[in-house]
């Protein structure tokens, strides 16, 4: 007897198409951009929120020295009233500011006058600096008389000499201050962060002057307007060297 076997036909699965496994090494790269464009998002918002800060604590700090300056005016204005109606005069204070300049060279000068004006860092003609004055400075100004005038400036001369002459001395280079990052950079660590906070300690000559002043370069004026007038006689004999205290403030706008 013959017995036919009936075999099924095994059926056949489609195997699943696997993915390439992604390297190692690109997977740990995506990650680290991911890190990094996280983190620099955040230190630009934080970047950003601490300029926002800090224009806000200039800004009040430009609007206190406004209402300083002011102030210090009324007080004057009404010292002067009150002097004039008892019939008194009203004498301001000793200046503590003054702003030098050099009018001639120095061939043929003692060595004493030619290092006097180093001190001074009047080195060429028409250089300008800000000098606190003190006795010991007012003795050195005498010494060099003949060759520089000074006065004392006003807030108005102060603020224009800084904006529009003013450059910092950084690495004894000249650099121009173009911002306030230039000044804090330098003079952040004595509380001073912008050119309001400069001209500030300059004019009122407080305890941070020195820093102040020796963080600009001598200012580079032009030959006044007109010419000057005759630089071998005093200002009081019409000619131009010495002190014209309070005139100083024309000379300088016409030399700005």
């Amino acid at each position: 007897m013959i017995v036919f076997v009936l075999c099924r036909k095994k059926e056949t699965v489609p195997l699943t198409k696997k993915l390439p496994a992604v390297p190692e090494s690109v997977l740990k790269r995506k990650k680290y951009r991911d890190i990094v464009k996280a983190t620099g998002l955040q230190f630009s918002i934080k970047q950003r929120n601490d300029r926002k800060i800090k224009k806000q604590k200039i800004f009040k700090r430009a609007e206190n020295y406004v209402k300083e300056y002011r102030q210090k005016e009324r007080d004057e204005i009404r010292l002067k009233r009150q002097a004039k109606n008892r019939g008194n005069y009203y004498i301001p204070g000793e200046a503590r500011l003054a702003f030098v300049i050099r009018i001639r060279g120095v061939n043929q000068v003692a060595p004493k006058v030619r290092k006097v004006l180093q001190l001074f860092r009047l080195r060429q003609i028409n250089n300008g600096v800000f000098v606190k004055l003190n006795k010991a400075t007012i003795n050195m100004l005498r010494i060099v008389e003949p060759y520089i005038t000074w006065g004392y400036p006003n807030l108005k001369s102060v603020r224009e000499l800084i904006y529009k002459r003013g450059f910092a001395k950084i690495n004894r280079q000249r650099i121009p201050i173009t911002n306030n990052s230039i000044i804090e950079k330098t003079l952040g660590r004595y509380d001073i962060i912008c050119i309001e906070d400069l001209i500030h300690e300059i004019f009122t000559v407080n305890l941070k002057f020195k820093r102040a002043s020796n963080f600009l370069w001598p200012f580079k004026l032009n030959t006044p307007n007109g010419g000057w007038r005759k630089k071998t006689n005093h200002y009081v004999e019409g000619g131009d060297f010495g002190n014209r205290e309070d005139k100083i403030n024309e000379l300088l706008r016409r030399m700005i």
